[in-house]
């Protein structure tokens, strides 16, 4: 039996560390929650190259900041800098989340799209 045989293929580690991803960032330049929706302008509508804010970017499209952190495998952290980032030079709206004033239709549409997210996972 050769030494081969016994190795198993791993997943392979993160090699990066999350702020070399954000410039050594910590916080976004514009504060949202991570439950705001995002969505893509038609500035931001071009081809994004396979970066990490390229594929934050492509992810924009009536997600929340928590939804894109999960289909891209980044830190919620992480991407809450890159979504600043973009919505700083005006590549995507932040929209408005929840207010009190929000009907029962808002809120349920709210509740069914959180559990499909967590079904996603």
């Amino acid at each position: 039996m050769a030494f081969e045989d016994d190795l198993v293929d791993y997943p392979v580690a993160r090699a990066v560390r999350s702020f070399t991803l954000t410039g050594g960032r910590t916080r976004p330049t514009v504060a949202f929650p991570v439950e705001a929706t995002i969505e893509l302008l038609p500035t931001g509508q071009r081809h994004w190259p396979d970066t990490p804010l390229g594929r934050v970017a492509r992810s924009c499209h009536h997600r929340s900041i928590a939804e894109i952190s999960a289909y891209e495998a980044l830190p919620i952290g992480v991407v809450r800098v890159l979504v600043g980032d973009l919505a700083a030079q005006g590549f995507v709206e932040v929209q408005q989340t929840m207010s009190t004033a929000a009907s029962a239709h808002d809120r349920r549409s709210l509740i069914e799209r959180t559990l499909s997210g967590l079904r996603n996972l």
